[in-house]
């Protein structure tokens, strides 16, 4: 939370001559218009975030600064005020993403056992549960073959969260350079085949990025296989030189 900024930004376009709380605004008037909503925006960010407030407070310490009246409270105890106020928030937001993620966990843990237990679901040593659609009758793709797919990607919950399909077009990749659910799934079929992919956090993305601790379940139709391309030779004047 960026508090000091936000009211900065909000001081800067309020003129002299403030108002008083009790004199009626004229929001034809753009500077009122601008005023009102930067107290709003600010407003709802403070309740978003649950910051407890005191509009008439809030009045004066406006008016005061603006009129260059000696503040009630000293500077640095102001300045010690806000950055409590941010540790605080920052601490709450992050005691609830712990907390978000610890359910995610759990819900992702509690479906893949009772995904295990369906029929036609297989699970391996390494944790992924797949359940072949359709084997395929082509070629059985190795870790740095280039693959052509179309996918649909979707939470526990049902929620698609990605899709080739969507997009219309299939997506290609060397299968050992996606999540190792894919690289290890892929592998299972052939051309032409189907495999339904449930994919645990560690073998999808880990903790990390806005998939982190998912478990994900992935619709896959393998449409081609082929040796990746081979990479150009540099030529030797684009070589870096030695020691840089």
């Amino acid at each position: 939370m960026r508090i000091r900024p936000l009211i900065g930004v909000a001081l800067l376009a309020i003129p002299y001559g403030i108002l008083s709380a009790a004199d009626p605004l004229n929001l034809a008037d753009e500077t009122a218009r601008i005023n009102y909503s930067l107290g709003y925006q600010i407003g709802g960010d403070f309740k978003r975030q649950g910051v407890e407030m005191n509009t008439a407070a809030i009045v004066k310490g406006i008016e005061d600064a603006i009129s260059g009246a000696e503040p009630l409270i000293p500077t640095q105890d102001m300045r010690t005020t806000l950055m409590e106020l941010k540790r605080k928030i920052v601490a709450e937001q992050k005691a609830k993403a712990a907390e978000q993620e610890q359910k995610m966990i759990e819900a992702g843990k509690k479906f893949m056992e009772e995904n295990a237990k369906q029929p036609g679901v297989v699970t391996t040593a390494s944790g992924l549960q797949y359940q072949i659609v359709e084997a395929g009758k082509g070629k059985t793709p190795s870790p740095t073959d280039q693959v052509s797919v179309n996918y649909r990607g979707t939470l526990v919950d049902g929620k698609e969260f990605d899709s080739s399909y969507s997009r219309g077009e299939p997506t290609s990749f060397q299968l050992n350079e996606v999540v190792e659910g894919w690289t290890e799934g892929l592998q299972l079929i052939k051309e032409g085949g189907k495999i339904k992919l449930f994919v645990p956090p560690t073998l999808a993305y880990g903790n990390s990025g806005p998939m982190a601790n998912q478990t994900l379940i992935f619709d896959v139709e393998l449409l081609s296989v082929g040796e990746a391309p081979t990479p150009e030779e540099t030529p030797e004047a684009a070589e870096p030189e030695k020691g840089k």
